[in-house]
């Protein structure tokens, strides 16, 4: 835990009164003490510090006081046909981890129906992981989950809007040769609209939809990768390609 969320109702008088895991965590892992200084951060908000007013192992009151930045969203949206849940927690924490904006938990024909009646796509439950992986990037901003159970209005009515702020529309394919770099501008300064798919891939049908959506596909190499590790590591060659600056630019 890289820094203490909190939501802002949460907060009286610049006072934060804890008695949660988090509380815990302040006391057993990071071993406070009164007037030590935390990184704090209002879900949706701003960072800041909380000075340790008073601990015990089950109650910490920390002063708090923000920076007031404005804090800027990320520049990704992740469309994903859902997962198995025990595989969708890693995605939701992976994702807040390293930087998604909007996830559109969306259906395909090779995802199994039951998965639209996991216990996991309660919102409160969501927010709890999306959460452990803000904690550990030491941000707030809190992924936006909408679900989507029917494929075909899903792309065909939700994408057109999406894409308003998405000039880029990506789907990660293993049956084309381009890779990444090949089919965006770099350096990447435009918000992105990010695909991918179930395991097994999307069905020739679904791809086409995509495309006609103006979705460019490429390729990730060779290797057949789980859909965890393909989201996490398409997150990241996108944050390297937003600060990539070629040769002599």
């Amino acid at each position: 835990m890289n820094i203490i969320l909190f939501a802002a109702k949460e907060l009286k008088k610049n006072q934060l009164n804890l008695d949660d895991c988090r509380a815990r965590h302040i006391h057993k892992i990071l071993k406070s003490r009164p007037g030590d200084i935390l990184k704090v951060g209002v879900l949706n908000g701003p960072r800041g510090s909380g000075m340790v007013r008073s601990i015990s192992p089950s109650q910490v009151t920390l002063d708090i006081k923000l920076d007031n930045k404005p804090v800027s969203r990320p520049m990704t949206d992740l469309i994903l046909a859902l997962p198995r849940p025990i595989m969708l927690k890693r995605i939701l924490a992976q994702s807040a981890c390293l930087g998604v904006d909007n996830i559109y938990l969306i259906n395909s024909r090779r995802v199994e129906k039951s998965f639209f009646n996991a216990s996991l796509l309660k919102d409160e439950i969501m927010t709890d992981y999306l959460c452990h992986g803000l904690e550990q990037a030491g941000t707030t901003m809190l992924p936006r989950v909408a679900i989507h159970p029917r494929f075909r209005p899903f792309v065909e009515d939700m994408i057109p809007r999406i894409s308003l702020s998405c000039p880029v529309r990506l789907m990660a394919h293993p049956l084309t040769s381009a890779l990444l770099p090949q089919v965006i501008p770099v350096p990447l300064r435009e918000k992105v609209l990010l695909a991918v798919g179930p395991e097994g891939g999307w069905l020739d049908y679904e791809i086409e939809k995509f495309r006609e959506q103006e979705f460019k596909l490429f390729s990730m190499g060779p290797r057949i990768l789980k859909v965890e590790t393909a989201v996490t590591a398409l997150l990241a060659q996108l944050e390297l390609l937003r600060h990539f600056q070629p040769a002599g630019g």
